[in-house]
C-alpha cells in the first residue's frame, strides 16, 4: 500500500488522543484527515494543531472517504455509540480503554465490528511496552517454571493534580461517565494479566477511596485465582506519587522482577543504575539485567499505540488486542467491584 492511512478523530475528551497524534503526526504513511468533538473549542483547536478538518457532525467524518481508520476517544460511556457508528460507516476502530462500563456493552460493540467486517483493537499499551513483552516470553519460554504468583501495581497520581480533578478531564471521575477510577486505569493491568496468565476463575478485591473524596474511588486491590492453581495481586492507585518496582513474578525455577513501568515510577528521576527487567533462576549465583531500556516518560508507551493500529491497516493484520480482550478486561473489572461491594469471592464468567 503506497498510499497514506486516512486517519479521523472521535473526540479529544481523552487526552491519549493527543499523544497519538503528536506521534501519527511523524509517520509518512498516515493522514489525519478530520476529527468530530462535541465541545467545538476543543475540536477545532485539535483540528488546527494536526491539520484536520473539523466538524460538530460525527457523520461529516464518518462519510468521508478518506477515513479509512477511526480513534474512538471519547468518554467512556459513550464508547458503544461511536463504535457502532464508525462500523457502520465501515471504518477500522482504535478504541481507547475501557472497552465500556458494561459487558451488553461490550457485547454490542463486538457484534457491530463483526457485521461490519472491520478491523477492532483495544488501545492497551502494555501489550506494546517491550519489558511486557520480554515477561510475556519469559514466562512462555518456561524461564521461570510453574507460575505461582504475580503481582503488577499499575499507578498513577492524577487524583492530586488539580487540573486532572476540576479541568476538562474531570469527566474521568463522574461515576455515569467512567464508573470509577479503578475502571479507568485498572483496565490496562487485567488486560495484561489475562495476557499472560489467561482467564482467572474467581477474584476477591477491595476498592474504595482512600485519602481523596473527589472521585467514586481512589485505590482498589484484587487478588484474582487461576485453573492452574497461581494467584495474581493487581494492585491500582490513582493517589500514588511514587514507585518503583511494578512487576513481579514468582515461579519454581526463577523470578522476574520489573522496575519503572508505570507513570509514577518513570515520571521521576531514576536512580543512578536503574534496571527495568531482571530475571533470577533456581541455578543462578546471581540477579541477570535484561538489558531493556527504560522511556524517558510513560508517554511513550502510551504513543506506542497507534503504530500496531496502523500496521493492521496498512498489511491486513489481526489486532494484537481484540474486542474479546476488552471484553475480558471489563469482566475482571466488573468482578473486583463487584467483590469489594458484596465482600465476598466472585467466580467467573461473570452475569449482568
Amino acid at each position: 500500500m503506497n498510499t497514506k492511512i486516512g486517519i479521523g478523530i472521535i473526540s479529544f475528551a481523552h487526552g491519549h488522543a493527543n499523544l497519538y497524534c503528536d506521534r501519527m503526526s511523524t509517520y509518512d504513511d498516515v493522514q489525519l484527515v478530520a476529527c468530530w468533538d462535541d465541545d467545538n473549542a476543543r475540536g477545532s483547536a485539535a483540528a488546527e494543531k494536526y491539520g484536520m478538518s473539523y466538524s460538530p457532525h460525527l457523520e461529516y467524518l464518518l462519510d468521508n472517504p478518506a477515513v479509512q481508520g477511526v480513534i474512538v476517544t471519547c468518554e467512556t460511556n459513550r464508547h458503544a455509540e461511536m463504535v457502532l457508528a464508525a462500523a457502520r460507516a465501515g471504518k477500522h476502530i482504535l478504541c481507547q480503554k475501557p472497552m465500556a462500563l458494561t459487558l451488553a456493552d461490550c457485547d454490542r460493540m463486538a457484534e457491530a465490528v463483526a457485521a461490519a467486517g472491520v478491523k477492532f483493537m483495544m488501545a492497551y499499551q502494555m501489550r506494546h511496552d517491550p519489558s511486557n513483552q520480554k515477561i510475556k516470553e519469559l514466562m512462555e519460554s518456561g524461564a521461570v517454571g510453574r507460575i505461582s504468583l504475580v503481582r503488577r501495581r499499575h499507578c498513577i497520581p492524577v487524583l492530586f493534580n488539580e487540573t486532572f480533578v476540576n479541568g476538562p478531564t474531570r469527566w474521568h471521575l463522574d461515576p455515569v461517565q467512567n464508573m470509577g477510577m479503578f475502571m479507568d486505569d485498572a483496565s490496562h493491568a487485567t488486560d495484561f494479566l489475562h495476557w499472560i496468565l489467561g482467564r482467572p476463575t474467581s477474584v476477591m478485591a477491595e476498592i474504595d477511596n482512600t485519602i481523596t473524596d473527589v472521585a467514586p474511588d481512589d485505590t482498589g486491590v484484587a487478588i484474582y485465582r487461576y485453573a492452574s492453581g497461581a494467584m495474581a495481586v493487581l494492585l491500582n492507585s490513582s493517589v500514588t506519587l511514587a514507585g518503583e518496582n511494578t512487576t513481579e513474578v514468582y515461579g519454581d525455577q526463577g523470578v522476574i522482577i520489573q522496575n519503572h513501568d508505570d507513570v509514577p515510577s518513570t515520571n521521576v528521576v531514576l536512580p543512578s543504575h536503574p534496571i527495568a527487567l531482571k530475571l533470577y533462576r533456581r541455578d543462578a549465583t546471581h540477579w541477570q539485567d535484561l538489558e531493556i531500556a527504560i522511556p524517558p516518560t510513560h508517554a511513550e508507551r502510551i504513543a506506542a499505540v497507534p503504530r500496531a493500529f496502523l500496521d493492521c491497516i496498512k498489511y491486513d493484520l489481526a489486532p494484537p488486542t481484540t474486542a474479546e480482550d476488552g471484553r475480558i478486561s471489563i469482566e475482571m473489572v466488573l468482578g473486583a467491584y463487584r467483590s469489594a461491594r458484596e465482600g465476598k469471592r466472585i467466580h467467573f464468567p461473570l452475569t449482568e
